[in-house]
Formats: C-alpha cells, sequence, structure tokens
C-alpha cells in the first residue's frame, strides 16, 4: 500500500487502538538515528496511549483498509497536562508518530494538518510543537508546512534533553 494525503482518514483513537498505537509509536521514536536519553522512561510514556487519550485527544492515521499508519496527541490548551506551557489561545501537538514503513509518504503531515484544523476550529491562535535535533526528517516536515523555529520556545523536560520549538500562526491576535 501506498497512501497518499487524500487516501488517509484522520480520526480520533479507538479505546482497541491503543495498544497499537503505543507499539508504532515507540518503533517510530526508536527509528530515529540517534538514541534520545531516558528512552526507556519516555517509551513507558508513548505506550500509554490510554492517558493521553483520557486527557487529551489523539488523533490517528488510517488507510482505506483501515490499517493504522501513524498517531499524533492534539492538545487544546494550556489547561492540557500535556501542554508544555502552553500560552493563552495556543494549542499544541505532541507524540507525532508514524509506522516506520510509511514514512515519507504524507502520513505525518496529515496528522500535522489535522492538528491545525482542530487549532484554527476551535479559535487558537497558534499551534505549538517541540522537537528534537535528532528528528532532522520531522523538522523539515514541519518547515515545509510553514511552521516558524522559535528558540524562545527551547526547553529541556530532563537532563541530556534539550527540545526545539516551532510554532505554526493560525490567527493574527486582535
Amino acid at each position: 500500500m501506498n497512501p497518499t494525503e487524500t487516501s488517509i482518514h484522520i480520526r480520533p483513537i479507538r479505546p482497541d487502538e491503543y495498544k497499537a498505537l503505543g507499539e508504532l509509536t515507540v518503533a517510530a521514536y526508536h527509528a530515529l538515528p540517534d538514541v534520545m536519553e531516558h528512552q526507556e522512561t519516555y517509551d513507558r510514556q508513548l505506550r500509554d496511549v490510554a492517558r493521553r487519550d483520557a486527557v487529551s485527544c489523539v488523533l490517528v492515521a488510517l488507510d482505506p483498509a483501515s490499517e493504522l499508519l501513524g498517531g499524533v496527541t492534539y492538545v487544546s490548551g494550556p489547561d492540557d497536562p500535556y501542554s508544555e506551557e502552553l500560552a493563552e489561545g495556543e494549542a499544541g501537538m505532541r507524540m507525532l508518530a508514524v509506522d516506520p514503513a510509511m514514512q515519507g509518504r504524507g502520513v505525518g503531515r496529515a496528522l500535522a494538518q489535522a492538528c491545525l484544523e482542530r487549532a484554527r476550529s476551535a479559535g487558537r491562535t497558534r499551534l505549538v510543537l517541540h522537537t528534537g535535533s535528532w528528528m532532522p526528517a520531522a523538522i523539515r516536515l514541519y518547515e515545509t508546512m510553514g511552521f516558524a523555529r522559535r528558540p524562545d520556545l527551547d526547553f529541556s523536560p530532563a537532563p541530556g534533553i534539550h527540545l526545539i520549538g516551532y510554532s505554526f500562526e493560525l490567527t493574527e491576535a486582535p
């Protein structure tokens, strides 16, 4: 199967998909060129899709045969436990992951676009995300989609892990 963005269906995850998305997310992060420090701890968070879905909105990407291609956590605002210090009016996205066998086929772009559309529909002014220098494909994707590098949003959630910030302006602030 070679999905294109038009044949990728995005929808909220169902509980029977939690385990599969957790394993897919871990596999995607382990396929990165560099191993992140504290990977075992983060793997537990990546696998805990049920917890993310209970407090945020986890979206999945499916092909026409309903095969799982990837997922992302949409963060609705600063009150969401996964917000990473969002400001009022901002939304975010976290843990975007695509099945390693499906990378480079528009799945990540479709998931990011779905987050942008949700944020825009909710009246948010900006979508914020964090990534790492060890994720060059993700950085290329975000930059080609129009996300702007935001060094003022960089932070380190744990020793040895430096996350870099990006944002996408959805509307002009009043």
